[in-house]
């Protein structure tokens, strides 16, 4: 029916029938009638059988470093599971701060917020590092308490460990591969962002987002086990069961060290993280520690490579097809009848929640944010505090579906949480972010003279 519906004016039917197949595919992706992959794949084939692409465009998403840094990061999380080096370092996680389910997932925040202005890269930040732990200590959960106790409780740690990713990922220019795009836009329209001010303005508002989040999640999605007074106990036991560190955990350790060493630093040698990250697996195959043919088996592993790939193919498509361009000369047609103060707020409304549209938030940047800097300068915002506004909002909203960051296929993939209620706690955790960023974050900016 809606492929009957002629394309408005100034867009392309082929940009106007791949709208309509996006819809519909990120539609089925929450109703769930076939698996994801299936889903994904339908959708490849509808688009070059009817044209809309060929089928070197239709399957280009699979060609992506970012869809290939997603699936070695599955693929590196066999080997903390499988050495038993991820199981090691959840129960010692759990000695420490084990007593509650939420003092564990303040635990990995921290840990996430600690890396974040030095690993660039959310994908091997929040998969590479942070999803092997948490995928342990869910795990641990069921061994302990009840057989598949662990669906609610990795569903808990899986969302507040991904939305973690999106709020650090806001906070620092390094913290994130799009953020130096939106440094080089903003300096392209004569304004300067240094490392210092994006960390100074993002500072309050993002340690205030980061202590709500998990409470939020908390009461959204409450875990199975709440408390756990005996799971300290528990671990220290199986700690001395587990023994001395084995030959193989050795090897996953020193592994994992060097692949983050060259996250941090490789950059000066041209090394991108999906090449540290081939070359960190390469190194784990050949001692043995993982072994491809369990890799090969990983559903979830190439289930999210499939989807996510798809889903980055058409966001990409829909872009260059001019969807974007479309939609962003209809909002500034219609807010120039506005007063100023909700003009500025549908801006940052439209552009918060258009990123349902994109598979990446540097695609996000490219698209859409030189014209929305522009417009809000011309509603009246200081050129700092908008370019800096934007950018926390190109990463905010990345939180809100399974496919908005690089990271949410992998902790979405770990198959604890429906598609539905990963918008739902999404959307949710947008709400939050917006309020606390517009209040908290207003009144510090006011303080450090942004405005």
């Amino acid at each position: 029916v809606i492929w009957q519906i002629p394309a408005p004016d100034g867009l392309s039917d082929k940009a106007w029938h791949l709208l309509d197949i996006f819809i519909v595919t990120i539609s089925a992706l929450i109703l769930n009638p076939l698996p994801m992959a299936a889903v994904a794949l339908v959708s490849i084939a509808v688009s070059v059988v009817t044209g809309t692409l060929t089928l070197s465009q239709g399957l280009s998403g699979f060609s992506d470093h970012i869809i290939w840094l997603v699936l070695i990061a599955f693929f590196l999380s066999s080997g903390f599971i499988k050495t038993g080096f991820g199981t090691r370092v959840a129960y010692h996680i759990i000695m420490r701060l084990g007593k509650t389910t939420l003092g564990l997932s303040y635990a990995l925040v921290i840990v996430d917020f600690l890396l974040a202005p030095f690993i660039p890269s959310v994908t091997a930040r929040g998969g590479g590092i942070i999803f092997p732990i948490a995928t342990a200590l869910s795990a641990s959960y069921s061994k302990h308490h009840a057989k598949n106790i662990d669906n609610k409780n990795g569903g808990f740690f899986m969302k507040v460990c991904f939305q973690s990713n999106v709020i650090t990922s806001a906070m620092f220019v390094t913290s994130m591969a799009a953020n130096p795009l939106a440094v080089k836009l903003a300096a392209e329209a004569g304004i300067d962002i240094s490392w210092g001010i994006w960390a100074l303005a993002a500072l309050v508002p993002g340690l205030l987002s980061l202590a709500l989040m998990p409470l939020c999640i908390y009461f959204l999605y409450p875990p199975t086990v709440i408390k756990s007074p005996d799971a300290p106990e528990i671990a220290k036991a199986k700690l001395k069961e587990l023994g001395a560190i084995s030959v193989k955990e050795m090897i996953m350790l020193l592994t994992f060290l060097f692949i983050i060493i060259l996250w941090i630093f490789g950059g000066r040698w041209g090394l991108s993280a999906t090449t540290v990250a081939l070359l960190g697996l390469s190194i784990l195959i050949i001692f043995r520690v993982v072994d491809v043919g369990d890799n090969l088996k990983d559903y979830g592993a190439w289930n999210t490579f499939i989807w996510f790939g798809t889903l980055l193919m058409i966001s990409s498509f829909i872009s260059s097809f001019g969807v974007i361009d479309w939609a962003r000369d209809h909002i500034s047609s219609v807010l120039h009848i506005f007063p100023a103060s909700f003009a500025i707020v549908m801006l940052a409304l439209s552009y918060f929640y258009i990123h349902y549209f994109f598979a990446s938030a540097t695609t996000h940047i490219a698209v859409l944010f030189p014209t929305f800097l522009a417009l809000f300068v011309d509603v009246g915002m200081s050129g700092s505090l908008s370019a800096l506004m934007l950018s926390f909002l190109s990463i905010l909203s990345s939180g809100l579906t399974h496919f908005g960051l690089s990271s949410a296929p992998i902790y979405f993939g770990a198959g604890y949480m429906s598609a539905k209620k990963w918008w739902y706690i999404g959307f949710i955790c947008s709400l939050l972010y917006i309020a606390v960023w517009t209040v908290s974050g207003g009144l510090w900016w006011r303080i450090i003279g942004l405005w």
